[in-house]
């Protein structure tokens, strides 16, 4: 089949462990636009953590970043549509979530396209990105958001987040984007919201498509695309809804199936 669209996560996906896009990808993606083809970056990253990546691939085009939250062109430095998470529902969630499993550590993603990362004290974040501490909750509020991220002590997250869904359904929607990093949006915000948009802006159907993840928040995404591929480093959950897995991110998993649709 001839796929028009080609959709990838950043984290996990097109990106290898050391946060970098490797030569036989950079080739493989220039392969699929001079076939005619278009790649879009769908990312749970905000776009203030997207550009870096963005920059280094010299990547102009339309991009979903922040779980869906963001359609953003990378070419004009603009946001096309914006989402934000409501400061007191996000709150609200954050309380039952504490009332029923004890302390949890709390962070945030303000909106806009240089928003910050906001972590209060106990939030740890293995990626090397910044991040701006708070000395208190209270500062996580002070400006409008994008999604809230939490972690638990204790529990896996997989368990976290299982427990999470019972206890804030209806009032957020609850993903797991990478280890240790389980997040809270707005309600039917989903990385296949935003593709959605920008597939219509580029006139290309879901069955045109084929999309590369490896965690949980890439499922809406690989069930809306005409084809999921799972990268062999991903979540178990996203193996079972793939058609195809691939090598690793670190083995240029998108590269080797690229390659085979896209020849050079």
């Amino acid at each position: 089949m001839t796929f028009r669209l080609v959709a990838t996560d950043l984290d996990g996906t097109l990106i290898d462990d050391g946060h970098r896009v490797s030569d036989r990808t950079r080739a493989a993606l220039a392969a699929v636009t001079a076939a005619g083809a278009h790649h879009v970056i769908v990312t749970g990253r905000a776009v203030s953590w997207s550009r870096p990546v963005f920059a280094a691939l010299g990547y102009q085009g339309l991009a979903v970043c922040s779980q869906g939250a963001q359609v953003y062109h990378a070419g004009e430095d603009r946001l096309l549509t914006s989402v934000t998470l409501d400061r007191q529902v996000a709150q609200l969630a954050i309380d039952k979530l504490t009332a029923n499993l004890g302390p949890i550590a709390a962070g945030v993603s303000q909106a806009g396209t240089d928003g910050a990362i906001v972590v209060e004290t106990g939030y740890r974040y293995a990626l090397a990105l910044p991040v701006r501490a708070a000395s208190d909750r209270a500062e996580l509020w002070a400006e409008p958001i994008l999604k809230a991220y939490v972690q638990h002590p204790d529990l896996t997250d997989d368990e976290f987040v299982e427990h999470a869904r019972e206890i804030c359904d209806g009032l957020v929607d609850v993903t797991h984007a990478g280890a240790g990093i389980v997040e809270l949006l707005p309600p039917g915000l989903s990385k296949s919201i935003g593709l959605s948009l920008v597939a219509r802006r580029l006139g290309v159907k879901a069955a045109e498509t084929i999309a590369f993840g490896d965690m949980p928040n890439d499922i809406t995404m690989l069930r809306w695309a005409g084809r999921a591929v799972a990268m062999a480093n991903a979540h178990l959950s996203v193996r079972a809804v793939a058609d195809e897995i691939t090598a690793s991110n670190n083995d240029d998993g998108v590269a080797a199936v690229l390659e085979r649709i896209f020849p050079a």
